[in-house]
């Protein structure tokens, strides 16, 4: 009798533990690993025989939690810019 084996995918983890790790540690390097490990992860798992390698919630989990963090920090450097490039510009002006 053959039991298959089932493994979990390493880069699976890799993005889920990075995902968390960006949100209190390593703020834009996190991010960025726990994305790319994400799609590596996804593309493993997609391309392996059916049932052999798990860890496709954790990929999306990191994904999810990266690119969010990215997110949040695009959104925070648009109002950091607008609100001194707003006082900046406002600052020429006399009333």
């Amino acid at each position: 009798m053959n039991i298959p084996v089932r493994t979990t995918s390493t880069t699976a983890i890799l993005s889920l533990v990075f995902g968390i790790i960006c949100w209190f540690a390593l703020p834009f390097i996190g991010a960025i690993v726990a994305i790319i490990c994400g799609h590596v992860a996804r593309g493993e798992i997609r391309r392996a025989p059916p049932g052999t390698i798990e860890g496709d919630g954790m990929a999306m989990a990191g994904l999810i939690l990266g690119y969010c963090h990215l997110a949040l920090i695009a959104i925070v450097i648009m109002l950091i810019f607008g609100i001194f490039g707003g006082l900046a510009f406002f600052g020429h002006w006399h009333f």
